[in-house]
């Protein structure tokens, strides 16, 4: 068994990990069944604007990073992490209670506000999730969990958008959901219960309320630290550049790839399923060395398949426009399996990118302040991917394709980088050291 599967039999990873696993699946289950009421099902939620609810929804949950990030950071420093991990479980609880009054009454208002609940929810675990891992693995075992940790989350993801619209579309749904948000709920908290201590270790430390203050206070102390600050630049551009495609799946499956719904779930779940070999993939790849290398090579991947995806499907494929394929039309032909190849290896190549980049921070991060640091780093996760849809709404509006939009943002990544080897050249030196290592 690798260093990395023998963690799952371990209480320090095993209970933290299936605590975090869960809890991700119940984010995106319910989510996707709000989502999906609200864009095919309007009507059964009362007079509202299904388009404009369904837009202003992934927004809704967005807010709280920004609002309660820095005060939740502060807080899993100076408290102990395996409580506060119980009670953001018994409140996930609390909110999937309120959410089922809310399926039962047909209530979007009610519903939109357990979203919320849920953002928060997530924005207080967020600082928590990765300053774990580095109190209870070594040095040599933070990639392979950091790893186990960013498979998880995908799969977590997916299970939880497939199982939501399933759900969504169920006669029986109000009771479907409900039982299914309360069971995931109940089982994470009881999984919860078996984490180990982990002490605070800024016990002393006197809370600042005032998230704004908080959040300067955070980058001012990130940017005395370059290296530091560059790894969470690295990290926010890839949730600037994920949030721009994942977002375009969808239109992409109808409009450009002529699929209907089951082509969309194939290509979220090649994507899926990518990211999590790419993630398990870097414990073997990196070799506990030269990680900032692997950063560079996922960084190429993301931009090279992104630009094959715009070719094949501006240059090579055409259909007619009435024709819909399913997914096993859509398999039948050859140049649809390169897209999916293509797919599938954005997901391994942004494994590759995104997992040596938490260890880095975790890394580089004093212990007394790694909460903190984290915290700093969500909120600017969630600021690049609301920039990311601005920025997507920009180029539709000047008349650029979906297509279009992958080569931009692949050459705009490639610009990133650039920059990330100019400002800190281990990025270069790591990514010449590993072919080095490699070829040995």
């Amino acid at each position: 068994m690798s260093q990395q599967f023998a963690l799952l039999v371990q209480q320090r990873f095993s209970p933290f990990f299936f605590t975090q696993f869960l809890g991700a699946l119940n984010d995106n289950l319910f989510k996707t069944v709000l989502i999906t009421l609200v864009a095919f099902r309007a009507s059964s939620l009362g007079n509202v604007d299904g388009a404009m609810m369904a837009t202003l929804l992934p927004g809704l949950f967005i807010l709280p990073f920004f609002l309660f990030s820095a005060t939740a950071g502060q807080i899993a420093d100076k408290y102990d992490k395996s409580r506060i991990i119980r009670f953001v479980k018994v409140f996930e609880i609390w909110i999937m209670g309120f959410a089922s009054i809310g399926f039962y009454l047909h209530n979007l208002w009610l519903l939109a506000t357990a979203l919320f609940l849920m953002g928060v929810h997530s924005a207080l675990f967020g600082p928590v999730k990765y300053a774990y891992l580095p109190q209870h693995l070594n040095q040599q075992e933070l990639v392979g969990g950091n790893g186990m940790v960013e498979m998880g989350t995908f799969v977590a993801i997916l299970f939880g958008q497939i199982l939501g619209a399933w759900l969504a579309t169920h006669p029986n749904y109000e009771l479907l959901t409900s039982v299914a948000v309360l069971a995931i709920g109940l089982v994470g908290y009881l999984a919860s219960r078996q984490i180990p201590n982990t002490p605070a270790l800024s016990s002393k430390l006197v809370i600042q309320w005032n998230p704004i203050i908080e959040t300067y206070q955070n980058v001012k102390l990130i940017w005395t630290q370059q290296s530091l600050w560059l790894a969470i630049v690295a990290i926010s551009w890839f949730w600037f550049f994920g949030a721009t495609l994942l977002a375009q799946f969808p239109n992409m499956a109808k409009l450009v790839l002529h699929g209907d719904e089951s082509v969309f779930i194939l290509m979220l779940t090649v994507f899926s399923v990518g990211v999590g070999a790419g993630s398990l993939l870097c414990e073997r790849l990196s070799r506990g060395k030269a990680m900032l290398g692997l950063v560079m090579i996922g960084g190429i991947g993301l931009s090279c398949f992104t630009l094959d995806i715009y070719w094949v499907s501006t240059h090579v494929i055409s259909v007619p426009t009435t024709f819909i394929y399913d997914y096993q039309q859509f398999l039948s032909h050859l140049l649809h399996w390169r897209i999916l190849a293509d797919i599938a290896l954005l997901g391994i190549f942004g494994g590759f990118y995104i997992v040596p980049l938490y260890v880095t921070i975790q890394t580089l991060a004093e212990p007394a302040y790694r909460s903190r640091v984290i915290a700093a780093n969500n909120i600017m996760n969630a600021l690049l991917m609301v920039m990311s849809a601005l920025f997507s709404i920009a180029l539709f509006k000047r008349g650029y394709s979906i297509p279009e939009l992958f080569l931009i943002t692949a050459i705009i990544n490639v610009l990133v980088m650039a920059y990330l080897c100019w400002r800190q050249p281990n990025y270069y030196n790591s990514f010449k050291a590993w072919f080095g290592r490699a070829g040995a």
